[in-house]
């Protein structure tokens, strides 16, 4: 039988994610308490359940949560290829944002209202780092609609058959919303020309031709992108012989519209011909598409 945990920060999106399995087809279990895993497992098997099993481990079991207790129980339930643990997470301004838009508290405040809700994440996560450190999969969902979500978990549980296989994570970002905290390398691409100031084509995004050529065209850029796929071809043989499951390469330009996005595309382009394993997310894109000049008629700009 193949049994996932799925656990991480609160706010980053588990519950959606459990609710997706189950609708396709998963037997699904949330807010278990982890001295109830291992009763749990032995009951499904003593069913003979047919289909895979998804438990709910988090902070909200409060005092009955912990995290070397849950890694104990899995190493109780046998055969590790049974087990695998999907690690949900999100950067503290994303956190904060969801949890004002939906008005909850964050399950460690039910205990200490002492806590802010800044200090509140700062403590879960240092509560799931052993969670983290152990898991098959970590999944940043910033940035990340419902059903973009799903999408990447599908994917990800899709390649668990070769759970050695080192995943790329490519995100473009813009440096006045800060470094994604996620991130493992970070490329600063703002010394390339921009093209918000190209009147015709800054409304732009640099998924389409006008910026995307404008961005590429550019000898400097030629020249980056040789040196960048020299060195990412290079790490990353380097991170999958290390045991590294998922690395994060983080892209910013000013904004993280124009120049990042083209750079990400075509680094996820380079890698996906060399039949990497590799998504590419755009952080701030939306953010910038609904503020100016992005509102303005593209025609008219």
């Amino acid at each position: 039988m193949k049994f996932l945990i799925v656990t991480g920060l609160s706010g980053a999106g588990k519950t959606s994610v459990l609710h997706h399995l189950e609708d396709n087809g998963y037997q699904c279990m949330d807010n278990l308490p982890p001295l109830l895993l291992t009763q749990a497992v032995e009951l499904c098997k003593k069913v003979e359940l047919d289909i895979p099993v998804a438990l709910g481990i988090d902070s909200r079991s409060g005092a009955l949560f912990d995290a070397d207790a849950v890694l104990s129980a899995i190493d109780q339930c046998g055969d590790s290829n049974e087990v695998s643990i999907l690690f949900l997470e999100a950067d503290n301004e994303t956190l904060i944002d969801r949890y004002k838009e939906t008005r909850r508290d964050h399950p460690l405040m039910r205990e200490d209202h002492a806590l802010t809700l800044e200090k509140a994440i700062a403590k879960e996560r240092a509560l799931l780092q052993p969670l983290r450190e152990r898991a098959n999969y970590v999944l940043s969902t910033g940035g990340l609609r419902p059903k973009q979500l799903c999408a990447r978990v599908d994917d990800l549980i899709a390649h668990g058959e070769n759970q050695h296989i080192l995943r790329t994570e490519i995100m473009s970002f813009g440096y006045k919303r800060g470094i994604p905290r996620e991130s493992d390398l970070v490329f600063d691409v703002r010394f390339l020309p921009n093209p918000y100031y190209i009147k015709e084509i800054r409304a732009y995004t640099g998924l389409e031709a006008p910026i995307r050529d404008y961005v590429l065209n550019q000898e400097e850029t030629r020249e980056f992108l040789s040196h960048l796929y020299e060195l990412v071809d290079y790490l990353l043989p380097l991170y999958q012989r290390e045991g590294k499951r998922r690395l994060m390469i983080a892209i910013g330009c000013t904004g993280g519209a124009h120049r990042s996005v083209a750079i990400s595309e075509a680094l996820c382009a380079h890698l996906r011909a060399l039949g990497q394993p590799v998504n590419v997310l755009h952080r701030d894109i939306d953010l910038e598409e609904n503020s100016w000049p992005f509102r303005r008629n593209k025609t008219n700009s």
